[in-house]
């Protein structure tokens, strides 16, 4: 049986002896390198002429065919600026490889998923004394890794796609305007290419979080619709294992920080908008930075399409130095900082009466999302944004002096409008907003209301042409109640 896998044809000139000749001219003859798995013909030194060596030259035949279904997707594909299937399938191949500790991913049995409904449904219940907003947990799911990854993998679209937009764009506008039109071919592929690569790296990076994350809502952002509190059984076990704390106690109080975010984005509907639009608006400051895209460009070598993965590992984003993006940084971190914060106050004031381990637990989740982690980092890289809050601890301080000094009602109304919330500089002077009088938009909208309806304006109404009987104006210019109304709501 000839020695070259798969077929693909046999060296320039067949030795006299058959086999055994092509055995020794592989083993020792004239510097042609090790044997080459595609039968193209001698692969060289660096591979030079074989056009695949440099991607596949170290994989085994059994490899092969997963090696060119890869290949295929990242020419073939062309869809928007990062190839989710690709992310997908890398994200579970991930997830299926088990975490650095030896830890592997499995299927959660009926035991779990009855731990996890109670421990939410009696987190839902303590939660009740700590806070005004009502129980947001619809149901709750326990949920393997690669359910997770199931789960929240349109969030991260909705999060990366608008810097992957970008380096498309980039990729094109680096090539001078007259050499765009003949090189269109390679720029497509390497659109195409490059999606790839924003896949793999996404995929990765969610594959690896998937392994560290206790819940849905652990990086502050809501990663699925609300109402839904999950955990992760396999995860929470591996939280707790080094804490000396009773299982019980660890899988309850995650489940009161999970069902306290779910309870802030279920009644507070403006908040996903406002977190998703902060990541947004920071992500439109970020600029490519082109001399390393041009660097890449004009370097580019079909034969080692890796120089893209590289230059995206490298970190090709940079923010912008401006007032705006400043300003879109410090917006972004407070938002994050602040969800946080109430969930950290709000947990610890239902836990610390009931839970010895309450203090040990708070800290240990403090100092895990202080420091981040590895896809942390790759998210860092790769949309040039750390999704954690700097100022948790400044932020979870403040909303319990609130608490102290309003009330609970008192601090969670401030939750009725984004404009209530306390800023980045209130964060510096947390007593100054806490005694600083509050705008009260309830009172304004009302108002409103009580003066569309008061008499003395309709009849200014009717004298000006207008029939204060049914509204319509005579001259058909408009209607000042009319409009009044239709503003409020009415």
């Amino acid at each position: 049986m000839s020695d070259t896998p798969f077929g693909f044809g046999l060296p320039p000139e067949e030795p006299e002896d058959g086999d055994e000749g092509k055995k020794k001219d592989q083993q020792g003859g004239g510097g042609q390198g090790p044997a080459n798995p595609f039968g193209f013909g001698p692969a060289g030194a660096g591979g030079g002429d074989n056009p695949l060596a440099a991607m596949f030259g170290s994989l085994n035949p059994t490899d092969l065919g997963a090696a060119f279904q890869q290949l295929g997707q990242m020419l073939s594909y062309e869809g928007g600026p990062v190839n989710w299937d690709m992310a997908k399938q890398i994200a579970r191949q991930t997830v299926a490889q088990g975490t650095s500790d030896g830890t592997k991913d499995a299927s959660v049995g009926p035991a779990e998923r009855t731990a996890v409904e109670e421990a939410v449904r009696l987190a839902d219940l303590w939660l009740d004394d700590a806070t005004s907003l009502p129980s947001g947990a619809g149901s709750a799911v326990a949920w393997s890794r690669a359910e997770w990854v199931e789960a929240t993998l349109p969030a991260w679209q909705e999060l990366v796609d608008p810097v992957a937009e970008r380096v498309g764009a980039a990729m094109g506008d680096v090539l001078p305007e007259e050499m765009q039109a003949m090189a269109g071919p390679l720029i497509g592929m390497m659109r195409s290419m490059g999606g790839a690569m924003f896949g793999t790296q996404i995929g990765q990076a969610v594959g690896v979080l998937a392994g560290e994350v206790v819940g849905s809502t652990d990086i502050g952002l809501p990663l699925t619709p609300a109402g839904k509190a999950a955990l992760l059984p396999v995860n929470v076990e591996a939280f707790g294992k080094d804490l000396g704390v009773p299982k019980e106690e660890v899988r309850l109080y995650l489940a009161l920080r999970e069902a306290a975010h779910q309870r802030l984005f279920a009644h507070v509907p403006w908040l996903r908008s406002h977190l998703f639009g902060a990541v947004d608006g920071y992500a439109r400051g970020i600029k490519v930075d082109t001399a390393k895209l041009e660097d890449v460009v004009g370097q580019f070598d079909p034969q080692n399409p890796e120089q893209l993965q590289d230059a995206l590992q490298q970190g090709m984003f940079q923010p912008e130095d401006t007032p705006q993006q400043k300003a879109a940084l410090a917006r972004l971190e407070t938002a994050l900082a602040l969800v946080e914060g109430w969930v950290d106050a709000v947990v610890h004031a239902a836990a610390k009466p009931r839970l010895s381990s309450a203090d040990a637990l708070r800290e240990t989740l403090r100092r895990r999302r202080a420091s981040g982690g590895p896809a942390e980092q790759t998210f860092a890289t790769l949309i040039g944004l750390e999704l954690r809050p700097r100022r948790l601890r400044d932020a979870s301080r403040l909303w319990a002096s609130l608490t102290d000094a309003r009330g609970v009602d008192g601090r969670d109304n401030l939750w009725a409008h984004p404009d209530m919330l306390p800023t980045a500089s209130d964060l510096d002077d947390p007593d100054g907003f806490v005694h600083r009088e509050q705008l009260d938009f309830s009172e304004l909208d009302k108002m409103l209301g009580e003066a569309a309806d008061r008499p003395d304006l309709r009849k200014k109404d009717a004298a000006e042409g207008d029939d204060p009987t049914d509204g319509t104006p005579r001259d058909g210019k408009g209607d000042s109640k009319g409009d009044s109304k239709g503003d409020d709501g009415e």
